[in-house]
């Protein structure tokens, strides 16, 4: 048994919560200036004034009947919203994406109703759901979702994503980014996997905090960044069945050690909104619960910010998840629980049932003024008091060349390789391609859910330009040396014999495997297999002997193991965003050595699904074997055009000590004959631990670029609490005991011991 070390006060989250408070600083987010304005502003406050500040309507409450393409403000409904109800925040758009003119309209006039015609003159805060660019904009860049961005392995395309998407959002006239997830995605049948960085807790926490410092950069008073607001606080994207917003079972050890690190970094960063989870934890949903919503967020977590809940979630606790009798008794858990705003959205009920709640002393002023100190607190950093939005040609980068090339230049490291038999990949010169395939000629099923529309599937406010994947090909390749035939939709037969016919006369065939856009419970899905018809449309064309490339557009991992035997390579596309297409012709026709890395581990068969950092017991199969895992590609997994070669793993120690810094370094040839791009990933490996350990766990990586024959030492540091874990007493410890560092196929032992 090993002796149990607790961290130092530098260590990871919730050790703060073990030791006597300390006197501190201004805590992360505070302004001593901005907060006596607060407190002027509440001094002069009425209950309904700042129950006003905590209610967030979305659009359509506020327009005429008739939305159509060009929703229209209703003058009579904005002043019962602002004047009478003194709503602070409001979201959304109303069917689909609007031009910058139509949200200049709407948001000046809400703001020009709340700074110029009530007596505290406290501007809206309007949100939106910018998810992978101005998502919502007629014209904006259209990044590749979190899940892409992830494959790079390079931080700064979040980073670039995030900046990009704030100038565009702010260049709307909307100063709040619902973004960025910072959910893990380890359970591939939920419908949002494709918005998470992938299943590993630290790389979603660098590429997360680098988003955040894209969309904030060093003050979100800047008017080209937007307040970034973190979700879903927390556990959201592991549920039990697979299903969105249904019940997570999940000990706290385990919410500590993986799901709330992110939102740690992302809060000490300075990050001051968040999105509560929809769903229950244990029996208890989130929204009702004081525990993580007051003792870890805003307590051990020391969050200055405010929660915000997801669509509709206070009356939920009444009519879905039965924990309240009624409405009101929903409001008062929720608010008593920790919510500071509430997305109400389609009316004044919880306006109505909070004043009263107050008035009964049910619910305390104390909570009310801390929830509103925190929404003024938001909206003053804003800089909203001064300027509720900016002029609109401030922005003239605004879907720019630009901006274009930025997310190419992320789809293109992001696109993975897994498989490239004999080196089938990249096209040959002069040679003739058959694409075939749902994803082949369709935009949707590059962007994905949250494009132009909540689900994505509309294709009438494309920006115009755009390419698919077979449209970069013709342009890469040559009109006359690639033919189309769709083959099957996503479901359906439509003209495979045709598809089959025009193998014949071609050298290679791509075959785009695509999955419908789709998000939150219309993305909910019986099994993770590929539809049939693809499936069938593969062993077609697989009769015809001509070399299969498959390019898949997915939401998540399907299961492609009864067909992948017939591909001669195979090439993760993600869903790399509106230069996908291009990003994707470029990796198949060379112009681009692939780079990217899977971020989760791509589950064989729809019963075995696992992540790289599982448990030893769960490598033991039916006969004891150590086989059971057996993945079809893993976490960290994606070949180049060129090859790479490890060697000379040296750490600086064998006996790491106390507060000691252990230093690792390696060396990386370039052993092929073109340039290429390498990601080093630093893993270690708890050979003994009181709690069982996980097989292995990512630590560090750096991802750099090699020219052929070019070789290069990189050196890693990791200290004690990158040793830790969250123990069952729920604090973080490091033990004494024998540890391994894994590079590639290279591994290198040591001890730690505290003494």
């Amino acid at each position: 048994m090993k002796k149990l070390i607790l961290l130092l006060a530098t260590t990871p989250l919730f050790f703060q919560s073990c030791q006597p408070a300390k006197e501190q600083a201004t805590p992360v987010g505070q302004d001593q200036v901005i907060e006596k304005k607060i407190d002027e502003l509440i001094a002069q406050m009425t209950v309904e004034e700042k129950v006003g500040q905590m209610t967030q309507l979305t659009l359509s409450v506020l327009c005429k009947d008739s939305l159509g393409a060009s929703p229209q403000l209703d003058p009579q409904k904005v002043e019962k919203a602002i004047q009478k109800y003194k709503v602070g925040s409001v979201l959304n758009v109303v069917q689909n994406t609007m031009n910058r003119d139509q949200w200049y309209d709407i948001i000046g006039t809400l703001q020009t109703e709340a700074t110029t015609k009530t007596k505290l003159k406290i501007p809206v805060l309007y949100g939106i759901d910018a998810i992978h660019g101005a998502n919502y904009t007629v014209g904006a860049t259209l990044f590749p979702q979190e899940l892409a961005l992830a494959a790079t392995w390079q931080p700064a395309f979040a980073e670039k994503s995030g900046s990009v998407t704030a100038y565009e959002v702010r260049a709307s006239a909307t100063p709040w980014n619902f973004s960025p997830v910072l959910d893990l995605g380890r359970q591939p049948l939920w419908s949002r996997f494709f918005e998470t960085f992938g299943e590993d807790p630290y790389l979603t926490t660098e590429m997360g905090a680098a988003m955040i410092k894209g969309y904030e950069g060093d003050s979100i008073s800047d008017p080209e960044k937007v307040a970034a607001c973190m979700k879903h606080f927390v556990g959201y994207s592991f549920p039990f069945n697979g299903k969105d917003r249904t019940p997570i079972l999940m000990p706290e050890r385990l919410l500590k050690e993986y799901y709330l690190v992110p939102f740690e970094r992302a809060i000490k960063q300075g990050a001051l909104t968040l999105m509560v989870n929809s769903s229950e934890i244990n029996g208890t949903p989130v929204h009702a619960n004081y525990h993580l919503l007051t003792e870890v967020l805003k307590g051990e977590l020391n969050y200055q910010g405010f929660a915000v809940t997801d669509w509709e979630d206070i009356v939920m606790l009444h009519t879905i998840h039965k924990v309240a009798a009624s409405e009101k008794e929903a409001v008062k858990i929720a608010i008593n629980a920790g919510i500071d705003m509430s997305m109400v959205p389609f009316n004044y009920k919880f306006s109505d049932y909070l004043i009263e709640l107050v008035n009964e002393k049910q619910v305390s002023m104390e909570r009310i003024d801390d929830a509103v100190r925190r929404i003024l607190r938001v909206k003053f950093k804003l800089g909203l008091f001064e300027h509720p939005f900016y002029p609109k040609d401030r922005y003239p980068k605004f879907g720019s060349a630009e901006f274009a090339q930025a997310s190419y230049e992320a789809a293109s490291e992001a696109i993975t390789l897994l498989k490239n038999n004999d080196s089938i990949l990249p096209i040959a010169n002069g040679k003739k391609v058959l694409v075939v395939g749902p994803g082949a000629n369709n935009l949707n099923t590059l962007n994905g859910g949250w494009t132009h529309t909540w689900q994505g599937a509309d294709t009438s406010f494309h920006t115009p330009g755009k390419k698919t994947i077979l449209q970069a090909l013709q342009d890469n390749i040559g009109k006359d040396k690639v033919t189309y035939v769709e083959g099957t939709s996503i479901d359906k037969d439509i003209n495979t014999a045709k598809a089959v016919a025009a193998a014949k006369g071609s050298d290679y065939i791509v075959v785009c495997l695509a999955e419908e856009p789709s998000v939150e419970k219309p993305g909910d899905i019986q099994d993770l297999n590929l539809k049939q018809a693809q499936k069938d449309l593969v062993k077609a064309l697989a009769k015809s002997g001509k070399p299969l490339v498959f390019v898949l557009s997915f939401n998540r991992p399907l299961i492609i193991h009864d067909i992948e035997e017939f591909a001669s390579a195979v090439v993760m596309a993600y869903l790399p965003g509106d230069e996908g297409g291009r990003a994707v012709a470029d990796v198949l026709c060379g112009e681009v050595n692939p780079s990217g890395k899977l971020p989760f581990t791509y589950p064989r068969r729809t019963a075995s699904l696992y992540t790289y950092d599982h448990k030893f017991s769960e490598e033991k199969d039916i006969d004891y074997n150590f086989t059971a895992v057996n993945s079809q590609y893993g976490f960290g997994q994606g070949l180049s055009y060129t090859s790479f070669k490890y060697s000379d793993l040296k750490l600086n120690t064998a006996q790491l000590k106390g507060s000691d810094t252990l230093s690792i370094s390696v060396t990386v040839a370039n052993t092929g004959i073109r340039t290429g791009k390498e990601v080093v990933q630093v893993y270690t490996k708890d050979l003994y631990a009181t709690i069982t350990p996980s097989v292995k766990r990512l630590k560090r990586f750096e991802k750099i670029e090699l020219k052929a024959g070019e070789q290069k030492t990189l050196t890693f540091k990791i200290a004690k609490q990158d040793l830790a874990f969250v123990g069952n007493d729920l604090k973080w410890i490091t033990e004494d005991g024998d540890f391994e560092i894994l590079v590639s196929d290279l591994k290198a032992p040591f001890v730690y011991t505290n003494k």
